[in-house]
């Protein structure tokens, strides 16, 4: 007997999210990381468990590219979890594979950009951009959510 493949397994457009939202799980994951060996890198410890383990108390403090990580980290959490809601929902819309494509294309190379950017500190406006350049697909997402749902309110 042959196995079937769940419904959201045929949907393209649903299996393009899904690659492009791992990717950028996956790259919210390496900012943590880096996060972790910045902390280790400059002494600077968020608890006083982890200061005491390595070195000492005075280690138990704050630091600017400890402080950059985290706020690089909550831009993405910020940004990218709208992103897992309103792509979900757009993939049942049935879209364009190709609009739906370039859509998450977008967004997800927008935040590689931004978090290089930020993690990097290159010179501005190209944070600012990237984080703009990728605004623009979860602005088109949301509308063509809130047109597909406007006779149901």
């Amino acid at each position: 007997r042959a196995v079937r493949s769940p419904k959201m397994m045929e949907n393209k457009v649903f299996l393009s999210f899904t690659f492009y939202s791992t990717i950028l799980i996956l790259k919210m994951y390496v900012v943590a990381i880096i996060t972790g060996q910045v902390r280790l890198r400059k002494k600077a410890f968020a608890n006083p468990e982890d200061a005491l383990r390595n070195g000492g108390l005075q280690f138990c403090r704050e630091d600017p590219d400890v402080e950059r990580c985290l706020r690089a980290h909550r831009n993405d959490m910020e940004n990218i979890f709208p992103f897992l809601f309103l792509g979900a929902i757009y993939s049942l819309l049935d879209p364009s594979p190709t609009v739906a494509r370039i859509h998450f294309l977008i967004f997800c190379v927008g935040r590689i950009i931004h978090t290089i950017a930020y993690l990097l500190q290159l010179r501005a406006p190209t944070r600012s951009v990237a984080y703009s350049v990728a605004q623009l697909p979860c602005f088109s997402m949301a509308l063509q959510i809130l047109l597909a749902t406007t006779p149901y309110w």
